[in-house]
């Protein structure tokens, strides 16, 4: 291009020219529909907006969804997962790209969402969530039933016409939509708000949940599939059933619940047992009951009649004892004077050895065998108060030798203050303390003059020269 042509363009800065370029985009493509592949996923960002990539064989397209349409999307992308997308094309000049700024997102056909399902499904089952050791026991006869589900629909009228016929109980409804963006939310909040019941409050607490839904199409269906709701029935304390869709129809709440019902009416027929069937059958039991009394009774009585006939009669049964008593009872007067007279010899030979020279005899033994008692005791008791006077005489002793009044005894005193108690030491005395000294011979009072504080020694004079020069001091035993 010649350079006159050139010095005639017009200048652009870089902030205009990418706005004349994002008006140009958003003009000509202001709302498009595009389906790619998901890449790049990573979740929500900080702020909450979410970033990623749509992508296909050929071309790459930025994608963000702002944190307000992130928060009621349905269904959430997934890495990998094939999607149509509905928004508005612009630019971001901070990095001078074009992008998709996203309000809607969908399953890119049947294919798609069950892809998701799949995927979603194994992820939970991973975590334990549909193991058959989490699931409760449906209680036999539910006081109240809790149901979740759509309060105009045709199913809580179907469950509660059939509730009705079986056996009717006390239903409380916890109104949700079934179906949109905020049904997810909903019916998850529902389940963890049966659970949040106390007993005794206001509202009872129910004994069993029914989670409820008519039949539809699988994007229908998908708020039952969401993770906040399975997470919610896998985590109910209280037993739930599943009653999504029809039988056919098939949702991630079914592997979470405690137990899947094919319809709503199937989930109330599961609910309760037909109270006309019971009450037949407990007539029936009552009558089994009292026949097997009756055929008890009939049987116990044949027996007594056949035990009463091999029973011997009862003069039968009476001879034998009668007639051993009687053969005691002549026996009996010989019996008692041959006794008499048995102890009448016995008594007669023993006083006959009861004369005067036996028990003399005996009292002189007896005497002798007193007398040496008493030597051996009084001799004994000679020796025990010896040893214990020895042990006195020891123990005295002792206690001349460690008592302080031995130590007095040889010239030594000992100082106590006015209260009695022996002073140790000089610096435990101030001036003017009355004292009190003990010595061998008795006691003296005194005042203290000093403070306590140690005196000097006097020095020691020196002793006198001794006579002579021997060496050593010692005199001579010559000189004069």
């Amino acid at each position: 291009m010649p350079e006159a042509v050139l010095n005639n363009v017009v200048e652009w800065t870089v902030s205009e020219l990418s706005a004349a370029l994002r008006k140009t985009v958003e003009e000509n493509y202001g709302y498009v529909r595009v389906r790619g592949e998901v890449s790049g996923f990573k979740g929500a960002s900080p702020s909450g907006h979410v970033y990623f990539r749509l992508k296909d064989d050929r071309a790459v397209l930025e994608g963000v969804i702002w944190k307000g349409i992130w928060g009621r999307m349905r269904v959430k992308p997934e890495e990998g997962l094939d999607v149509i997308v509905s928004g508005k094309l612009t630019t971001f000049a901070g990095s001078s790209k074009y992008q998709i700024v996203i309000d809607t997102l969908e399953p890119a056909g049947i294919g798609a969402l069950m892809k998701l399902l799949e995927e979603r499904k194994k992820k939970l089952a991973a975590e334990g969530l549909f193991d058959e050791a989490r699931k409760q026991l449906i209680p036999f006869l539910p006081n109240v039933i809790g149901v979740v589900t759509s309060p105009t629909g045709a199913v809580i009228r179907d469950i509660l016409h059939r509730l009705a016929d079986r056996f009717p109980r006390r239903v409380l409804v916890w109104p949700v939509r079934v179906q949109g963006e905020q049904s997810a939310a909903e019916v998850a909040n529902a389940i963890r708000g049966f659970n949040a019941l106390s007993g005794g409050g206001a509202l009872p607490r129910p004994d069993l949940i029914i989670v409820a839904r008519g039949g539809g199409s699988l994007e229908d269906l998908l708020s039952f599939s969401d993770e906040a709701v399975v997470r919610a029935a896998a985590d109910s304390m209280i037993p739930l059933i599943s009653a999504v869709g029809h039988e056919t129809d098939i949702t991630l709440i079914d592997f979470a619940a405690d137990r899947r019902a094919p319809t709503p009416t199937a989930a109330a027929e599961m609910a309760v047992p037909v109270r006309a069937e019971l009450l037949a059958q407990i007539a029936a039991l009552a009558a089994r009951q009292i026949g097997s009394w009756q055929r008890g009774m009939d049987v116990r009585r044949t027996e007594l009649r056949a035990a009463s006939r091999a029973l011997p009669a009862r003069d039968e049964l009476m001879s034998v004892p009668r007639q051993r008593l009687d053969s005691l009872a002549d026996r009996l007067p010989k019996s008692l004077l041959v006794n008499v007279h048995q102890h009448e010899r016995r008594f007669r030979r023993l006083a006959a050895e009861l004369s005067p020279q036996t028990l003399r005899a005996h009292v002189v033994l007896e005497r002798s065998r007193f007398n040496g008692y008493a030597e051996r005791r009084a001799r004994a008791y000679r020796v025990y108060v010896d040893s214990r006077k020895q042990r006195l005489v020891n123990a005295g002793q002792l206690l001349a030798a460690f008592s302080y009044r031995g130590v007095l005894a040889r010239g030594f005193a000992l100082v106590c203050d006015g209260d009695g108690h022996p002073l140790r030491a000089a610096s435990a005395v101030a001036g003017g303390t009355r004292l009190e000294i003990e010595f061998s011979d008795g006691r003296v009072g005194a005042t203290a003059d000093g403070d306590g504080t140690p005196k000097p020694k006097p020095a020691l004079k020196a002793a006198p020269k001794p006579r002579g020069g021997a060496p050593g001091g010692q005199g001579s035993l010559f000189g004069s």
